[in-house]
């Protein structure tokens, strides 16, 4: 019965995708107003997406405000960007209850890997075992599914950094550096211990309960950079840094900042200034390692500081980093949260260093649409049950729909994809900056497949217009115009996407 249904589910869906007479008007509408390519749609999947945006109406249009009203009655709706059709939405489209189409370069905040209502998905969707995910969902720490590792084998260690062959899921990118932070300091007490098989004394275990040392340690921290983004639970907001805005009226913990480089650009220009700057950050880290009065036991970074401004450092400053935690027993913790999973053209961001050895833990979420984080040394597994645990501990539901994103960028080579058009959109956007002097600064991104961004003296605005010229496209840090677009983003679009943006930069003359 219950097949039943999801078949009829998708058989709903799949008729709310516009038919192609639908298309065909939304085509001709427009190449009217944004000349628009007249290739054919989406090289993947036939009659998936539109050939282009149509703007219809301001955005948000009537139907949208009247939703978005009844909507804020009983949701907080101060922070929404745009009230969406995800029955109409396809592929690199974006749809709203106004029936405008909008190209989609901010995907969900970098969340959506392979498209709106991708086929193969919407497949994976109706199988038998993701049924049994959604319904059944399994206290996954006490109750695991006789199948769960045959899940994790196939879908999310599949893609397991090297190096690191194990896996602690959960729910959510802020979740996923929280337990990577406490697997850290149950590690470090450990060795401070003596190793996994020694007992824990009776004062720590009543210290514990009041949050007093020795159980509470209250002398580790973990130490990250200005202008970071880690999430927004009390640890992870601990380790944030890029917002007031995010971190007002929580208590926070005493745990050290160090300077992250701030390079210039074009990078060819500046390299010596840029490798002076990467140099003292990596002596402040050094620093702090060896003399804040709450010393870190673990060092977490952002391969792209993405939520803080789109600020980027060589392999160079990361192989440093490495090198330094290695020498002070520091672990390190990549956050690829929103730079892995393919979209700057390796399948996780820190795979463009070549460390001389993994990190020693690597968090992900977003593009994955599951959570958690990847390690290599058994002793990052609590050395008792019930340590590291939660009711959930993660999704089957959502590993299912990881491991079929992961089918989905193998059959097509969305990696390379994405690294080759980024290419190609990186040099139309350096084409745009030179006829545009003072419009697109600081282009940064090149080599990091579709991941680029650059900076725009009225940002706010910028991204206000875009929408009416049928693109939509989000912000980072002060200033920064960031590009997020999915793995199916094809040279086409960048064409769609770059005449959107000098019709923005034209319309500020």
């Amino acid at each position: 019965m219950m097949a039943s249904r999801a078949l009829r589910g998708r058989s709903s869906l799949l008729r709310s995708i516009p038919s192609s007479s639908t298309r065909a008007a939304i085509s001709l509408e427009a190449r009217r107003q944004f000349s628009c390519s007249t290739r054919n749609m989406s090289s993947f999947y036939s009659s998936w997406e539109p050939e282009g945006p149509s703007v219809k109406t301001e955005i948000p249009g009537p139907k949208a405000k009247a939703e978005i009203a009844e909507l804020n009655e009983v949701f907080d709706t101060r922070s929404l960007n745009m009230l969406t059709d995800y029955y109409k939405s396809a592929g690199n489209y974006i749809a709203d209850p106004d029936g405008n189409i909008l190209l989609d370069v901010y995907a969900q905040i970098a969340s959506i890997p392979v498209g709106y209502n991708n086929p193969s998905l919407i497949k994976a969707a109706q199988s038998p075992q993701m049924i049994q995910g959604l319904i059944n969902r399994p206290a996954l720490g006490n109750f695991p599914p006789h199948d769960w590792a045959d899940v994790l084998k196939a879908g999310i260690l599949k893609v397991a950094p090297k190096g690191l062959n194990q896996v602690f899921t959960a729910m959510a990118g802020s979740d996923a550096n929280e337990t990577a932070y406490k697997a850290a300091f149950m590690y470090r007490r450990q060795q401070e211990r003596g190793g996994p098989q020694v007992e824990f004394t009776e004062e720590e275990l009543s210290s514990a309960m009041v949050n007093q040392s020795p159980g509470a340690s209250q002398h580790l921290s973990i130490l990250s950079f200005k202008t970071g983004f880690h999430g927004r639970l009390f640890g992870s907001l601990s380790t944030t840094r890029s917002k007031p805005i995010h971190k007002l009226d929580i208590p926070a913990f005493d745990w050290p900042q160090a300077t992250f480089p701030q390079l210039k650009y074009p990078l060819d220009k500046h390299a010596k200034e840029n490798a002076a700057a990467e140099k003292a950050a990596l002596e402040e880290v050094e620093h702090l390692i060896k003399n804040y009065h709450v010393p870190p036991c673990a060092v977490v970074v952002e391969p792209i500081q993405s939520e803080g401004g789109d600020n980027h450092a060589s392999p160079a400053f990361f192989r440093g980093l490495r090198e330094i935690t290695k020498k002070h027993n520091v672990l390190l913790i990549v956050d690829e949260v929103q730079t892995g999973v393919g979209a700057t053209g390796k399948f996780w961001a820190h795979e463009h260093w070549d460390l001389p050895t993994p990190p020693d833990m690597v968090t992900f979420s977003k593009k994955a649409q599951t959570a958690g984080y990847y390690f290599g040394n058994p002793e990052l597994r609590p050395n008792k049950p019930y340590r590291q645990f939660n009711t959930w501990m993660g999704d089957p539901a959502r590993a299912l729909l990881f491991k079929a994103i992961i089918e989905e960028i193998e059959k097509f080579d969305l990696v390379n994809h994405t690294a080759k058009v980024g290419g190609y959109l990186y040099q139309k956007l350096e084409e745009l900056g030179e006829k545009y002097p003072g419009q697109v600064e600081n282009l940064r991104g090149k080599g990091q497949g579709t991941f680029i961004a650059f900076d725009n003296p009225r940002r706010d605005e910028f991204l206000q217009r875009a929408k009416r010229e049928g693109v939509n496209i989000g912000g980072s840090g002060q200033s920064a115009v960031r590009l997020r677009p999915m793995l199916i983003f094809e040279e086409k679009h960048a064409d769609l996407l770059v005449g959107g943006l000098e019709r923005v930069i034209k319309s500020f003359k």
